[in-house]
């Protein structure tokens, strides 16, 4: 009777919807939050959803949708007082199956004969093995109930996802009367980025993120609040616990400032060369551009956050001077707080980029609000004044209807396809237009002795021609005002 088991464990959604969101709105994000789930490696079954006022302090839903989501779970539906120990499902199904069979067993045994003689003990024989047979067939139906239980209670879901920030409390309690494991929507995006992060840095700066969201839920974890962590130490494991959270916390700062020193350094180094950055929200498809622009082999999913690795490579092809393109982490709703200052440094490629591209999922019907999270978290870190041009991408999946609305809207925005090499090279000529418009011309000596250094120019500027005499070669170049004004002063002309 057994089945195998699903690919994936199963997970109820909850969200609340307050006054100031709309239908639309509350459906995308419910939407967004089952991408996340997904992500994670979860598969949604069911979601439970609830217009309230405000979250119910204690356990985010009513009365009433508390208990709908505890049917789908299997659990009571009510938190329970005091610090009497909740039996586990398997308990109570166990210890109920017992009562049964006792109470059954009961009324089926026969009742003694008043005489004993020949034809009674015959009778009572035959009723001894009707009865045995009797025991053997419940027996058997019992091991197929029980079966069959397991089963429908493997078919529950068995984690609780909230599209809200959770307080130790409220998370405890939910998980109390749901008998499930729950997840807040912060404690889903950490997670996802603690997987996806690859290099050092990413995961150094994931880590502290999830430390920082984890620290505080320690407060009212069961078990650890007497618990003592060795013989008249005095310190509970919880303390113990949180201590060591702050000793990591502040050997991955350590760590990663050394790494972020090292970074700034490169920045440095490019300080005079052509930046682009992708930004936008996750799934936008920044990568899928990046690969198209730049050749590159990175890495391209349709999942949330598949890259959280800033990759800088150099447009393809090659313009003199080179123009390089980031690939920045993507943006999401409720991103938090904690993760966008760990990625404060990543997102710095942003900040001192000479142009921005803004990407956004034109197939999305929430796009709009989309855009503007873009934008509020550019805005956090202070990269709102850089020029950017925004790119509608995914093209390939609208009407050409919806394509003209768009540039209608917004006509000083493009309307493309990453995958389409003719929308990818006009995008490539129009930055590298954007660039030309700031650049100016002048005339370069550099003398014989410090021709070496030649390599240096072909770099940061265009050769547009070159001549020779006795004070040395005399190139006229194009560049922007910045990358002249430095070489002319390295060659000292």
């Amino acid at each position: 009777m057994s089945q195998s088991a699903p690919e994936r464990p199963l997970a109820v959604l909850v969200g609340v919807q307050l006054p100031n969101v709309s239908d639309t709105e509350h459906a995308a994000d419910l939407a967004e939050l089952g991408r996340l789930v997904h992500t994670l490696g979860y598969e949604v079954v069911a979601t439970v959803s609830q217009r309230r006022d405000g979250i119910a302090a204690g356990t985010v839903l009513g009365t009433g949708k508390l208990e709908e989501l505890a049917r789908l779970t299997g659990g009571h539906g009510t938190v329970p007082s005091g610090a009497r120990a909740r039996k586990s499902k398997a308990r109570e199904r166990w210890e109920a199956e017992t009562e049964e069979a006792e109470e059954a067993a009961a009324e089926a045994a026969p009742e003694a004969p008043p005489e004993t003689g020949a034809e009674e003990a015959e009778e009572a024989d035959e009723a001894e093995e009707a009865e045995e047979a009797e025991e053997a067939d419940e027996a058997e139906e019992a091991d197929e109930a029980e079966e069959a239980d397991e089963e429908r209670a493997g078919a529950r879901p068995t984690v609780v996802v909230v599209d809200h920030e959770l307080t130790p409390s409220q998370l405890s309690n939910l998980e109390r009367a749901t008998g499930a494991q729950v997840l807040d929507r912060t404690g889903v995006i950490v997670d996802i980025f603690h997987r996806h992060a690859r290099s050092r840095e990413a995961r150094m700066q994931v880590e502290i993120a999830r430390l920082n969201y984890l620290a505080p839920r320690m407060r009212e974890s069961t078990g650890s609040r007497e618990r003592q962590q060795g013989r008249g130490s005095g310190d509970s494991a919880m303390e113990l616990d949180r201590r060591r959270i702050r000793d990591r916390l502040a050997e991955l700062r350590a760590g990663l400032a050394s790494i972020q020193q090292d970074q700034d350094n490169r920045r440095y180094a490019r300080r005079d060369q052509l930046r682009v950055a992708l930004v936008g929200y996750t799934n936008a498809g920044k990568s899928s551009l990046m690969r198209a622009l730049t050749g590159s082999e990175v890495l391209v999913a349709d999942q949330l956050f598949a890259t959280l690795d800033t990759t800088v490579r150099a447009l393809k092809p090659e313009t003199r001077p080179r123009i390089l393109v980031s690939d920045t982490v993507g943006f999401i709703q409720k991103l938090p707080h904690d993760l966008v200052a760990s990625f404060r440094s990543t997102l710095d490629e942003a900040l001192e980029a000479s142009l921005l591209l803004y990407v956004v999922d034109a197939s999305d019907p929430t796009w709009q609000a989309q855009l503007e999270v873009t934008r509020s978290v550019l805005r956090e870190i202070g990269a709102q004044s850089v020029p950017s041009l925004l790119l509608f991408n995914k093209a390939d999946r609208l009407s050409a209807e919806a394509r003209e609305a768009l540039l209608q809207e917004h006509p000083e925005a493009r309307v493309l396809s990453a995958h389409s090499p003719d929308d990818v090279a006009a995008l490539r000529q129009g930055i590298v237009e954007f660039f030309e418009r700031s650049m100016i011309e002048a005339d370069l000596v550099i003398p014989y002795a410090r021709q070496g250094r030649l390599g240096e120019v072909y770099e940061h500027a265009r050769v547009l021609t070159e001549s020779f005499d006795e004070n040395g070669r005399t190139l006229r170049i194009r560049a922007l005002p910045a990358a002249i004004a430095r070489l002319t002063h390295a060659f000292g002309t």
